[in-house]
C-alpha cells in the first residue's frame, strides 16, 4: 500500500531554503519516492487552511516513506529547511 508524505512549507528564508531545493530531489529519488506536487498553486474551497507551498510525495509503502523522512541524507537538508521555512508534515496510508 503506497504511503504519502505530505508538506506545508511556509518559507521564511527564500536564500537559505534554495540550498535545500538544491539536493531534496536527488534523496527523493533515491528512496523511490516521486513528486505528485511540488509547490504549485493551491485554491482553498472549503474551510480556513490555506496552504503556503504544498508537496505531496508518493512511495511505495508508509515504511518507504519513513525510511526516507530518518534517512541521513534527508536529515542533512532538514536542518537547512528548518533554518529557512516552518513546516507541517505528515505521512499518509494509501488506498
Amino acid at each position: 500500500m503506497a504511503g504519502y508524505v505530505i508538506l506545508n512549507n511556509g518559507i521564511t528564508d527564500q536564500a537559505v531554503f534554495a540550498e535545500f531545493q538544491k539536493g531534496i530531489a536527488a534523496t527523493v529519488e533515491a528512496h523511490g519516492g516521486k513528486y505528485l506536487v511540488r509547490g504549485g498553486a493551491t485554491e482553498a474551497v472549503e474551510g480556513d487552511w490555506v496552504p503556503d507551498r504544498m508537496v505531496v510525495v508518493e512511495f511505495d509503502s508508509v515504511e518507504q516513506a519513513r525510511t526516507w523522512l530518518n534517512s541521513p541524507e534527508y536529515a542533512r537538508l532538514k536542518e537547512i529547511r528548518m533554518r529557512s521555512a516552518t513546516a507541517d508534515v505528515i505521512i499518509a496510508e494509501g488506498v
